[in-house]
């Protein structure tokens, strides 16, 4: 089976999880931490080089402060609890997205946890927290901005690679497989660069209902897509011999 280098994964629908059996919403991002496992799991079975994670969105400022109190909280102690078992499968962990807008603990958190794992030879889990694929390209485009007001780059010099070096997954390979959870079927302002020929699969179910056979079904989907990148199909097949 072909196995994607990288998944990219939004987790939706913990809330509403929750909300179907009477519980707090908080409830759902607690549950929402064993597929997360299971993903981590399988990825590392089937040899997926990159699992990306969207766990907290720029938008998802907006909800309410308890709730996004309660999930700041859960990030850092998911992090305390889980980062033993994280090195020891050789996981390397990298976080994207704006972590000047995250609370100091969970910063420090962040950074330490980074640095224990970066010569961890395994899967490389991205972890998107207070990310926006808009904050990344606008991010991005300001420091080449800045580089050519500097005098240190030529604006001739800035093509699509150049561009995608000043990305949050700058140097990872592009996403091959997108998965979200949740019924919806959009992107979600969610690495919109570098979901350009990505393959999408969808699952009505709630994040907090996914699991490993879920994973397994998408990884089997993507096996049997055909991907293009814009050519024909005869170009592919000529390519392949």
């Amino acid at each position: 089976m072909l196995v994607p280098r990288h998944v990219a994964i939004i987790m939706d629908g913990n809330g509403r999880w929750a909300e179907r059996r009477g519980l707090p919403r908080t409830a759902g991002h607690r549950a929402g931490l064993r597929p997360v496992r299971a993903c981590i799991e399988q990825s590392v079975r089937h040899g997926v080089g990159v699992l990306t994670l969207f766990a907290f969105s720029s938008e998802n400022w907006a909800r309410p402060v308890t709730e996004v109190g309660v999930l700041m909280q859960l990030f850092l102690e998911s992090l305390e609890r889980e980062i033993d078992e994280l090195a020891a499968q050789r996981v390397r962990l990298r976080f994207i997205g704006a972590r000047e807008q995250l609370g100091a603990p969970l910063v420090e958190r962040i950074e330490a946890d980074e640095a224990r794992t970066r010569h961890n030879d395994g899967l490389i889990l991205v972890v998107a927290v207070a990310y926006g694929g808009r904050w990344d390209i606008v991010a991005a485009a300001q420091r080449l901005a800045r580089a050519c007001r500097d005098g240190r780059l030529e604006p001739d010099a800035i093509d699509e690679a150049r561009f995608a070096a000043e990305l949050s997954l700058a140097g990872l390979p592009e996403p091959d497989l997108f998965i979200r959870t949740g019924g919806e079927q959009r992107v979600s302002n969610f690495l919109l660069w570098n979901l350009a020929y990505t393959e999408l699969w969808f699952t009505d179910k709630l994040w907090p209902e996914f699991e490993a056979g879920d994973f397994e079904a998408a990884l089997a989907a993507f096996g049997e897509r055909e991907r293009r990148f814009g050519r024909s199909s005869g170009q592919r097949g000529a390519e392949a011999c």
